[in-house]
């Protein structure tokens, strides 16, 4: 709790700050922020925080909250050159990606849905205005467009969820509603229908098949600052709220939803992969990549380890911020592909980050990418064996889709361009390059 208490008043810290139209300052406000906010976490125990009587949230894990921040700090930074490129609005950028980081935080990890819906509505809200915040941009309009009336039916169905469960059980807290269903109202048509909106809801959040249309439209339309943010602090948060919800509310019926829930994996991660090899657009390339990403992620359902899935979601978070950072220095309004071609020849760091990240997200050894997963396909195999096999068909196809585009910005133009890369770009290139190198040493 303290950490979302830093976070807000850091967003509102930054709002003042910038009618100072100072960049610079709004970064560092931002940043301190984050840090403050991760360093809580990390000492989370270890002090009487003011607001441990607050009892409706109740966070097991400190490190996803680290996790959240620091991707949050990686993408802020990334996509800086950007935000000071409208210096009247640097502030209002990063307090809204401030203030929607307090809801991934309050829904990550819930004990109670009423509380996850709230932090799920704080969370999505700035999304939608950062999303249409391209002025003069139609596309970005139109992004941003589909994606409030499509995640606000989203958002109603979850709620809709969270009522039919609420009047099958009479409870909000996962624990009672858990133990409640364990006595056999499980079988209830109330509490049938109720756990199935709620995993369509999940499902249309982290942009799983079928409910993935919105994805690609909305990556095209977002900048690509605004890009490094929702297609990883986003995710990581959804897939968290899906995994300790069914993990702990839903454990009893594991034999109830986890074929419906294999069919969305396979499903997500074939048409995710098949539909990027078409791509001509790096920002629609991502979003079909992150639609067979989160069918990889839901694997954590099939047995709720947490540490496979914070392996594979960090991989995931730094592989994909490192390349949108470089489609940035790329700096094309078309964002098309043919653009990145010979781009790892115009500076070297480049070159490293992008085969680092496109390795990781492939799945080749010894990146993180790799190891993450393995790990969640690995104990995932006693549980749903055949779904396992067709998602380790499924990867290799999206490795050729990864090294595709490898090759492609391998390939030595005629004339060498070289790119100057701010300190910002340099510094988010190779944290994330050393991250994917090295995180599985520190998990």
């Amino acid at each position: 709790m303290d950490s979302i208490v830093i976070l807000f008043i850091s967003g509102l810290i930054g709002l003042f700050a910038g009618m100072q139209k100072k960049p610079l300052l709004s970064i560092i406000i931002a940043s301190l922020g984050l840090v403050s906010a991760g360093v809580a976490a990390y000492f989370k125990g270890s002090y009487i925080s003011p607001l441990s009587s607050y009892e409706a949230y109740v966070p097991t894990q400190g490190l996803i909250i680290i996790l959240l921040c620091t991707v949050t700090l990686l993408a802020i930074l990334g996509g800086y050159k950007r935000y000071a490129a409208d210096n009247e609005h640097t502030g209002d950028y990063l307090a809204l990606i401030l203030f929607s980081l307090c809801g991934a935080v309050l829904m990550a990890q819930p004990n109670d849905l009423m509380l996850f819906f709230i932090g799920l509505e704080i969370l999505s809200i700035p999304i939608y205005v950062l999303v249409g915040i391209e002025k003069g941009s139609s596309r970005s309009a139109e992004a941003a467009v589909k994606y409030f009336f499509t995640g606000s039916f989203a958002s109603a169905i979850i709620l809709f969820g969270i009522a039919l469960l609420y009047g099958a059980t009479g409870s909000f807290q996962l624990i009672e509603i858990q133990s409640n269903l364990a006595i056999g109202i499980w079988q209830s048509p109330m509490a049938i229908i109720g756990s199935l909106f709620l995993l369509a809801g999940f499902i249309f959040k982290i942009g799983a098949v079928p409910f993935h249309f919105w994805g690609p439209d909305v990556y095209d339309g977002a900048s690509n600052a605004v890009l490094m943010y929702m297609a990883t602090v986003v995710k990581i948060a959804g897939i968290y709220a899906l995994v300790n919800v069914f993990g702990q509310v839903f454990r009893d019926s594991y034999g109830f939803w986890i074929d419906l829930v294999s069919l969305i994996i396979v499903l997500s991660m074939f048409y995710g992969y098949i539909t990027a090899w078409k791509q001509t657009s790096f920002r629609r390339l991502i979003a079909y990549s992150s639609i067979a990403n989160a069918g990889l992620m839901i694997f954590a359902l099939a047995d709720t380890h947490n540490s496979n899935l914070f392996l594979f979601v960090a991989a995931y978070a730094f592989a994909t911020i490192a390349l949108v950072v470089i489609n940035s220095i790329v700096n094309d309004d078309t964002d098309s592909l043919v653009n990145w071609e010979g781009i790892a020849w115009r500076h070297p760091l480049i070159g490293i980050a992008l085969v680092i990240s496109l390795f990781s997200l492939a799945g080749i050894p010894p990146f993180a990418g790799f190891f993450g997963k393995f790990s969640l396909l690995w104990s995932a195999v006693p549980h749903v064996p055949y779904t396992a096999i067709l998602a380790l068909i499924a990867s290799v196809i999206g490795a050729f889709v990864y090294l595709r585009l490898m090759m492609s910005a391998l390939k030595k133009p005629t004339v060498v361009v070289r790119s100057p890369l701010s300190f910002e770009q340099i510094l988010v290139l190779t944290l994330t390059s050393l991250a994917a190198i090295g995180a599985l040493y520190f998990i």
